[in-house]
């Protein structure tokens, strides 16, 4: 019977290098092969570190996840341990994980986190919101329409909300969710641990205002509070004057 082997999933720097564990460098030095979500980022991470070059290195990603699942589980069944890493955070948030454990688990080999930075728990820390419950929604739809009923499912809820999002559609993303939430405390974290990194808090209708046309680069996430009253900004007057005489017959 083929001995049991081990699966790391190892978080990986979410922009600073020197943000990686001690533990995560050791596996990565030390398993033999090793699959992550783009071979030239993970790359850097040796380089910075001088560790060995595994035996076998290769891609798993969006596009050819179930084939790699496959490669990666052929190698723990024929006795060699096999370390996942993505681009940046842990592996399986946001990013390819949950088939590989799964299927990990079923041939019967071990499953091990090697835990480290994430974008997710850094910005919810950083917007100086509510973080005792929180909601990670990771990336909502791009077409407008589905935006809005995807903000509207959670609209109710208490949680402070966090999300990712590209720096292409960020506007958009601020505009719809003043609309759907109304005018709630949140925070626009960009660029997290580097050196261009950038804390935008504020209330929605201003960061909408301010990110509707200005171009930013780089990786985006957002912490919008809950339905939290203390959080939330009343209309004013005119406003709600205007709503009532919208729903007049």
């Amino acid at each position: 019977m083929t001995e049991k082997r081990t699966l790391y999933l190892v978080a990986t720097p979410i922009g600073n290098l020197k943000d990686i564990t001690y533990r995560a460098v050791e596996i990565l030095g030390q398993t033999q092969v090793l699959a992550c979500e783009d071979t030239r980022v993970t790359r850097k991470i040796f380089e910075r570190y001088s560790l060995p070059k595994p035996r076998v290195m290769f891609s798993c990603n969006e596009h050819n996840e179930r084939h790699a699942v496959s490669s990666i589980v052929h190698y723990l069944d024929e006795g060699s341990d096999v370390a996942f890493c993505s681009d940046a955070g842990c592996p399986g948030i946001s990013d390819p994980g949950y088939l590989l454990v799964q299927a990990a688990r079923k041939a019967g080999h071990k499953v091990e986190v090697i835990p480290g930075p994430s974008a997710t728990i850094s910005a919810l820390v950083v917007s100086g919101l509510p973080s005792h419950s929180f909601t990670f929604l990771g990336f909502p739809p791009r077409k407008e329409s589905q935006r809005k009923r995807f903000f509207e499912r959670v609209a109710r809820s208490e949680d402070t909300l966090v999300f990712f999002e590209s720096p292409y559609r960020i506007g958009g993303f601020l505009k719809n969710a003043f609309e759907v939430f109304g005018d709630r405390q949140a925070a626009v974290v960009v660029e997290q641990t580097k050196k261009f990194e950038e804390v935008s808090p504020g209330w929605l209708s201003d960061l909408a205002a301010r990110f509707e046309n200005k171009k930013v680069r780089g990786e985006i996430t957002v912490v919008i509070a809950g339905d939290v009253e203390k959080l939330t900004r009343p209309k004013d007057d005119g406003d709600k004057q205007t709503s009532d005489v919208q729903q007049l017959p």
